[in-house]
């Protein structure tokens, strides 16, 4: 990845609204601002009051060369498009945090694991330097709940100098999702079989309602009908995430 892509969050109270973001990105906070890069399907970089957080990072070590060492790993799941050890082990600097579900903390080797806070659904910790809240994140239909099982991936929300930015991990509309308050910016999944349609995406932007929300680990998606279904519930921005 020779370029390094930014996103700009600023969140707007003009809802309804769904534009083409440019390549920088930026949450305004009480404490600077948060520049999150997304770097493909269900990866992203934030950096915010001199920290750097990496979510999910998989792909090639490469990728995350422009970046400095991070200060926080957030795994969400065990899935390959989640976390890969190899790349894990590669990217992580001698002080890193990782944060990840109990499932998956206690599979790590043993070097990652002494690095790793293991945050149970429902849980919040601030050893990290500010709250994370961990949201569960699983499967309600019948017929995918062998996907993502109760219990084992976290989605999770970071509390930044005064904004709520909510990463919802693999998952369906759970009414852990639904009840979730004051979420100014969502990264919300949407890709079938493994997570919900668009459809299903669009109704649980409705009860939970985020200022802004964008839709990512959506290959295949049809996110121009996601749009459409939320209406003026949130404000849709879409990004490509699949260079």
């Amino acid at each position: 990845m020779a370029v390094r892509k930014r996103l700009l969050f600023l969140p707007t109270l003009a809802l309804g609204l769904i534009f083409t973001l440019p390549a920088e990105e930026k949450i305004k906070t009480d404490k600077g601002a948060a520049v999150i890069t997304p770097i493909n399907h269900a990866t992203m970089v934030v950096e915010w009051s001199g920290k750097t957080i990496y979510v999910d990072p998989v792909g090639q070590p490469a990728w995350y060369k422009a970046f400095p060492k991070p200060d926080l790993v957030l795994l969400t799941h065990v899935h390959g498009d989640h976390y890969r050890e190899a790349v894990l082990t590669a990217v992580v600097g001698p002080k890193t945090q990782i944060v990840a579900p109990p499932a998956l903390a206690k599979a790590l080797n043993k070097g990652l694991k002494e690095k790793t806070i293991a945050l149970a659904n429902g849980a919040a910790t601030d050893k990290v330097g500010f709250k994370l809240e961990a949201v569960a994140s699983y499967n309600t239909t019948a017929q995918r709940k062998r996907f993502h099982p109760k219990g084992q991936g976290n989605g999770y929300v970071l509390n930044l100098g005064g904004q709520r930015i909510y990463i919802s991990g693999d998952t369906e509309g759970t009414p852990e999702m639904r009840a979730l308050k004051e979420i100014d910016v969502a990264f919300l999944c949407m890709n079938l079989p493994y997570t919900m349609n668009v459809a299903a995406a669009a109704a649980a932007v409705k009860a939970f309602r985020p200022k802004v929300v964008y839709p990512y680990h959506s290959r295949g998606q049809d996110t121009m009908k996601f749009k459409q279904l939320v209406g003026d519930a949130a404000e849709v921005r879409l990004r490509n995430w699949y260079k």
